[in-house]
């Protein structure tokens, strides 16, 4: 009988801690690591890695797959970039609890925020739940390609509670916030690993309604706090997590700081330049960091490019989304739309026309205006785009160098393959034209690799590729100024992100662990190019991106992934709470 279950051989390991990486080989045993080093014994299967790297499995953050994980084993497209380990239940957004006259309700709230199709998700999930630890009685029971865990989400919470009081600008009563803070309090124990809320304009039902969270008073968001804490008294962990305008009069550093430091608890925030944002990203990083200075233990979830929009004739939007020949035929099937889009005559007409803001959202009417004349900021996504592009690229550039109109040059772009042409847009993370002021921030201790939005953005952004990425750009490719090292990278992406969540039994090459694994090529590393697909329930459309150059991809000592496909295995499962005991004996 084989000693391991599995041995990879030869490979360059990065074992997730920053330390300098090594040659060696991985025993797995048991669906553990169960040595590193040079590795005499047998195993039932071997992989030879000469050549290549061999990193943890990546642990993504900030997802929205609340949806999908009810019906979907495989969870791409983040399982296709080496992700083992997703959290989601992100941004206040989820399905439990629900009461069964709600669930529309929290599917229209999902669909605005995350632009996840709400046919899809209206056909896909089951509803075999109310309560939130029911939820996760029902994610339990589905075996997937990775584990998930999730938050208690600040919407879903408020609904339940409130019912139709829930209204934007609905103040809660004391009991109210008792009640929303002992289902907190539940879910924390029965396994939640955190709680989520919005606070931003950005964030916005499909009726176009602020998100219940927006106008939380300080009051409500530490009640909740402290129930996390009591939560994680008995031996739990919880973290809270936010996406915020941080508007100056809120003073929202001052009650995360608060909180932290009263419930014990770390406190997680979205730290992006953003139009939405009153406060610069290095004042809210210098903000955060007097708090921490005070005692607090507040985490900046930064994104690794700019984040904005992916427009397409087939996508959410596109810079002529509002033109009145455009409106005339939005709502016709696609093959009537490309024969449209396609006829010189109609595309004519629509450029001699203005935009119609009436039906708009005034309060983002800036972000509007960019999506549909912000030429100079947008980009065009060819066979070999560069996700920080120049001046030289952007739409108004090359139309100037073409002859031609801003708007006549868009519009043939749209139109390319076949009417499905892709413009890039970075509306967030991208005011300076580069991507300089993160290369700090990656070699902070005090900010942690998040924002994929894995499951959501469906028609508008496909950022869940984010750690191939990483890898790609800011390891190995990045020409308009300094790199990040690979040990940096890896430890990022897997030991940093899986220990701001307690998830203590991963994210590290070392004995005892879990045997989630990459190993990568990375000399052939590529991002492909994103392609909608309409693979959801209901047909439902999304944007997907894979990538060359995973080798193999492994869950609990379970190859899942060869060569970018699904081996059809489902070693993963539900997190419940953190994960520490287990395995720290089984390393011993």
């Amino acid at each position: 009988m084989a000693a391991f279950d599995l041995i990879i051989r030869g490979g360059t390991i990065v074992d997730g801690t920053g330390e300098p990486r090594f040659t060696g080989d991985v025993a797995v045993k048991d669906g553990l690591i169960a040595a590193v080093g040079d590795i005499a014994g047998d195993a039932a299967k071997e992989i030879d890695a000469s050549g290549k790297v061999v990193a943890p499995g990546f642990v993504d953050i900030h997802t929205h797959y609340d949806g999908q994980a009810t019906w979907d084993a495989e969870m791409a497209p983040s399982s296709w970039h080496g992700v083992t380990t997703v959290v989601m239940g992100n941004c206040g957004v989820g399905f439990a609890p629900a009461k069964p006259d709600r669930h529309e309700w929290l599917i229209s709230l999902m669909e605005g925020v995350e632009d996840i199709p709400g046919t899809a998700l209206a056909e896909g999930i089951t509803w075999d739940w109310e309560t939130f630890p029911e939820y996760l009685d029902a994610l339990e029971k589905m075996p997937r390609a990775v584990d998930v865990g999730t938050h208690v989400p600040h919407g879903a919470v408020r609904a339940y509670v409130l019912g139709d009081r829930e209204q934007p600008g609905a103040v809660p009563t004391a009991q109210d916030i008792a009640e929303m803070s002992a289902i907190v309090e539940e879910g924390v124990r029965a396994g939640a690993l955190g709680f989520s809320t919005s606070r931003t304009v950005l964030h916005k039902s499909v009726d176009g309604e602020l998100v219940p969270g927006t106008t939380a008073t300080p009051e409500e968001l530490v009640a909740i706090g402290h129930a996390m804490g009591r939560a994680k008294q008995g031996g739990g962990h919880a973290v809270f997590e936010i996406a915020s305008d941080l508007n100056r009069e809120w003073n929202e550093f001052e009650w995360m700081g608060r909180l932290s430091r009263e419930a014990g608890v770390p406190v997680t925030f979205a730290a992006l330049q953003s139009i939405a944002k009153e406060l610069p990203l290095d004042e809210q990083i210098a903000t955060m960091r007097a708090e921490n200075d005070n005692g607090a233990n507040i985490v900046a979830q930064i994104a690794l490019r700019g984040n904005g929009i992916i427009m397409a004739w087939q996508g959410t939007v596109h810079p002529f989304v509002y033109r009145p020949s455009w409106q005339a035929i939005a709502e016709l099937p696609w093959e009537e739309q490309k024969a449209k889009l396609l006829d010189p005559a109609f595309k004519a007409q629509l450029l001699s026309e203005e935009n119609d803001y009436s039906e708009a959202p005034q309060d983002i009417l800036p972000v509007v205006m960019v999506v549909t004349q912000g030429w100079a900021l947008q980009y065009e996504m060819d066979a070999d785009f560069d996700y920080e592009p120049d001046a030289s690229a952007s739409v108004h550039a090359r139309s100037e160098a073409a002859g031609v109109d801003p708007q006549d040059y868009a519009y043939d772009m749209l139109c390319a393959d076949d009417g499905t042409g892709f413009i890039y847009l970075p509306i967030l993370n991208y005011a300076d034209g580069n991507l300089d002021f993160l290369k700090p921030l990656q070699e902070s201790d005090d900010t942690v690799n998040s924002l994929s939005d894995g499951g959501a953005h469906c028609g508008t952004i496909c950022d869940a590729a984010s750690p191939t990425f990483m890898l790609e750009h800011w390891v190995r490719d990045r020409k308009r100024g300094d790199r990040i090292t690979l040990e940096n990278a890896i430890k990022r992406q897997c030991a940093d992100t899986a220990r701001l969540y307690g998830l203590e039994d991963r994210g590290v090459i070392a004995a005892g662990f879990l045997a989630d694994l990459n190993i990568i090529d990375m000399d052939a590393l590529k991002l492909g190019k994103p392609w909608l697909a309409f693979d959801l329930p209901a047909g439902g459309k999304r944007l997907l991106q894979k990538a060359d150059g995973y080798v193999a991809t492994i869950k609990g000592g379970v190859v899942t992934f060869e060569n970018g496909k699904w081996t059809g295995a489902t070693p993963g499962g539900l997190i419940r709470g953190p994960q520490r005991a287990e395995l720290a004996e089984a390393a011993e």
